[in-house]
């Protein structure tokens, strides 16, 4: 198969599923992972992907749900800047959400060592912090979605009800000045709302790529939150925005 016609069929499992392996695209094509990897690496350069270990992926569409294995590879240095700053606005003994997001997987590994009470409806987050010691945990029940490895559904939303939260940690895919915070999946919008409501403060914890975007369906607008925490500093219209809002950021 000639290169051209591999990266067009790269193009269409891209369009089609939003993420590539290496090893899936050499078997599927019948070749080494080493001509994947120049294959990828051409087309990165011709921004057609963003290429991550072992792979590679596209954001385009209002739809785009990457699995939890790819986001957990993706902008990690960010996502431990983001989660800095969440551990330093939480206190001793609260009672906190942390969502299903790969940002708040971060907190999770952060907050391990702390005297706190966490509610998450994330497989991942419940499984770090199964072994602490100081932690209380509370796991959100309900239909499971390897896709994301959290419980989702009615039922989870049903079993959500009965918490409330001194702080909750939502992420999200794309936040906009005008539309709020918007997600791909109207499931995780759902329960991301319900916690945020169930909390005397609401945070949105999102990585800098993700402003002055639009997903899928609608989680909250910006003024109903506490504030936003960010890996960089916000530009100055954000942060004019922001503050005729009264939503703190950090």
């Amino acid at each position: 198969m000639l290169a051209i016609s591999r990266q067009n069929l790269i193009k269409e499992l891209l369009q089609e599923n939003k993420s590539v392996t290496i090893a899936d695209l050499a078997v599927r094509m019948n070749v080494t992972r080493e001509t994947i990897r120049r294959d990828l690496r051409a087309m990165e350069q011709e921004h057609e992907l963003i290429r991550t270990h072992g792979g590679a992926y596209i954001l385009d569409g209002v739809q785009n749900d990457l699995d939890i294995s790819t986001r957990q590879v993706l902008k990690t240095e960010e996502k431990r800047t983001i989660a800095l700053k969440c551990d330093a606005l939480i206190q001793t003994g609260e009672i906190i959400y942390l969502d299903n997001s790969t940002t708040a997987w971060f907190i999770a590994n952060k907050i391990a060592s702390r005297k706190l009470t966490v509610v998450t409806n994330s497989l991942e987050i419940a499984n770090i912090l199964s072994s602490s010691q100081t932690i209380n945990l509370f796991l959100i029940g309900g239909e499971y979605s390897p896709r994301t490895k959290s419980f989702e559904g009615s039922s989870a939303h049903r079993n959500l009800r009965q918490y409330f939260f001194d702080k909750a940690f939502i992420s999200c895919r794309s936040i906009d000045m005008e539309f709020g915070a918007t997600d791909t999946s109207d499931n995780s919008a759902v329960i991301h709302y319900l916690a945020l409501s169930h909390a005397k403060q609401k945070y949105l914890a999102v990585d800098h790529s993700k402003l002055n975007n639009v997903s899928f369906t609608s989680v909250i607008p910006l003024n109903e939150l506490d504030g936003i925490i960010l890996d960089t500093e916000f530009s100055p219209e954000w942060k004019d925005f922001l503050d005729k809002n009264n939503v703190r950021y950090y």
